[in-house]
């Protein structure tokens, strides 16, 4: 800016004065960047309608062919999740095949839990009569399908990893290691006479020396 007089102020360069203009330049711009981390946090929190929750609900799970058609939109998708990787924990299926007898077992399972909800509704909201029984009857028939499906997954299951373990290659068996034999030493020559155990005790031994007269 110019002055009166065509003089301009002259400018501090003294390190005090830089070092004030340098905070104040950091100070702007941590500030700019903290309004800008709120701006993308507030973009960042995920949809909040409905369809975009509903969108979003199996971006969790890479699993079976069966999985979507199978959570149904009241169903908590996570709780799914984690039946498989428990399950998928103590089976540990290593091809294609066994990957869909974990995906039956999973199925059977949610099923199940699904069956027993009905069929707690059945109780609490139809009353006592042949329409209730109707309905339990169908739970029941359903109960029994869906655990004998387990069961046949599971055998299908042991069946495939037995075999698969068979078509590994087996390891070597190593040799039996033979024993060292020592070298033989000198043979000990038997004494000319061994005294037998207890010949002291042999009257023989026992007679007391006389003297020679001769």
């Amino acid at each position: 800016m110019e002055l009166e007089g065509g003089v301009y102020p002259a400018r501090d360069f003294s390190p005090a004065h830089s070092i004030h203009r340098k905070d104040k330049f950091r100070m702007l711009i941590s500030n700019k960047q903290q309004q800008a981390n709120r701006r993308n946090a507030q973009h960042s929190t995920g949809p909040t309608t409905p369809a975009g929750k509903e969108a979003i609900r199996f971006n969790a799970l890479t699993y079976g062919l069966r999985t979507r058609a199978t959570i149904l939109p009241d169903e908590n998708a996570a709780e799914y999740s984690q039946l498989w990787d428990e399950l998928e924990a103590d089976w540990q299926p290593q091809t294609r095949t066994e990957r869909c007898y974990l995906e039956t077992m999973v199925t059977s399972q949610w099923l199940l839990k699904r069956v027993a909800e009905s069929e707690q509704k059945i109780y609490l909201y139809i009353n006592f009569g042949p329409e209730q029984f109707k309905r339990l009857a169908y739970v029941e028939k359903q109960r029994a399908q869906l655990e004998r499906s387990f069961r046949t997954a599971v055998a299908d299951m042991k069946q495939s990893q037995k075999e698969r373990q068979a078509r590994q290659p087996q390891q070597p068996a190593k040799p039996a290691t033979e024993p060292i034999h020592q070298p033989a030493g000198q043979p000990v020559p038997p004494p000319d006479y061994v005294m037998s155990e207890g010949a002291e005790a042999h009257p023989i031994f026992c007679s007391p020396v006389t003297a020679d007269t001769r």
